[in-house]
């Protein structure tokens, strides 16, 4: 596996997903990404003619789903003359799998979001290039007219949204990584009572392990004993060995620790502070927006969406509608 601290403690910063309610606003804008490094512009298309979309990457998971995606030439015609022509541009980060990484070459992306961008492009019937970007650098992308949107695991919160607006495509929260089976039997945060943690010192996963700790004593309850570690692959081989109860990640990286486990893993969903994670686009650009919605819940409805979570083993993030801004 691809993972190291540094990446998902960076990446943890840019979903917000593990930190507390006040550590989301002071992170609302921040987050890390990898170097940057421009793709190929998507080959013209000439808007009249027969759409043939480009095969998936061979070591994208979902590939036979994504291939498999017909272009609606209703959706073709409701977007942007420009883009009909020229395609989608598409940003994202890597370094935080399963969402976004480097294929073994080291320069094809894949993971969820470009799964779900590819199934989308081909569901539009334009071409789809996809650029891997500095996380802060995303934003000011797309405003600028550089990218037509982002999908980066980038949390869909108010102070983004006074920039950019979300078509939201998964709702991402916690999870706990466990022992197949999950002896331990856990399930929400109040089943941390009494338990041992093993996280990253000085990460939002450390935060929250104190936050259980804190309620469960509150509640009369058993504390925490939380074990910190440099790096997440410590923490996890204290799962394995059985000297910790459970690890504690964005809920897709618990999902592919244990699917690149070889059955050793399990994760569970921890109920509860589950937020938006969103496809950010310049709010002037209406018809994209509104077409990349439609498009999105297309394939919600024809269950390609489904599969492709299934097949990145991520099936808990599944969202029924695809709704703009979280319907706010």
């Amino acid at each position: 596996m691809r993972i190291n601290s540094s990446q998902l403690s960076a990446h943890r910063l840019r979903s917000g997903a593990l930190a507390s309610t006040a550590l989301l606003a002071v992170l609302a804008l921040t987050g890390c990404g990898g170097q940057s490094l421009s793709a190929a512009d998507p080959a013209t298309h000439d808007a009249g003619a027969a759409f043939t979309a480009a095969p998936a990457p061979s070591e994208d998971l979902a590939k036979s789903v994504i291939d498999a995606v017909k272009a609606d030439p209703a959706l073709t015609a409701a977007l942007p003359a420009a883009l009909q022509a020229d395609g989608i541009k598409m940003t994202t980060s890597e370094g935080y799998p399963p969402m976004e990484m480097f294929a073994k070459d080291g320069k094809t992306l894949i993971g969820v979001d470009p799964s779900i961008g590819r199934a989308i492009a081909n569901k539009l019937g334009v071409p789809l290039s996809i650029n891997n970007e500095d996380f802060n650098a995303q934003i000011p992308g797309v405003t600028t007219g550089r990218y037509d949107w982002i999908m980066s695991s980038m949390t869909d919160n108010a102070e983004r949204r006074k920039t950019v607006t979300f078509v939201d495509y998964v709702r991402a929260g916690n999870g706990w990584v466990v022992k197949a089976g999950n002896p331990a039997g856990m399930e929400d945060a109040a089943s941390a009572c009494g338990k041992t943690l093993a996280v990253v010192d000085n990460g939002s996963s450390l935060t929250l392990a104190e936050s259980f700790d804190a309620a469960c004593t509150a509640a009369g309850n058993e504390g925490v004993e939380v074990l910190k570690f440099p790096g997440d692959q410590e923490a996890i081989l204290q799962v394995r060995n059985g000297r910790a109860d459970a690890g504690i990640n964005d809920y897709p990286v618990a999902a592919y620790r244990a699917q690149m486990s070889d059955g050793a893993l399990e994760a569970v969903a921890i109920e509860g502070g589950e937020s938006p994670w969103g496809i950010a686009m310049k709010p002037d650009n209406k018809d994209l927006v509104a077409t990349v919605q439609k498009a999105l819940q297309e394939l919600i409805d024809d269950g390609s969406y489904a599969k492709i979570l299934e097949a990145w083993n991520v099936s808990k993030m599944t969202v029924g509608t695809a709704t703009v801004n979280d319907g706010k």
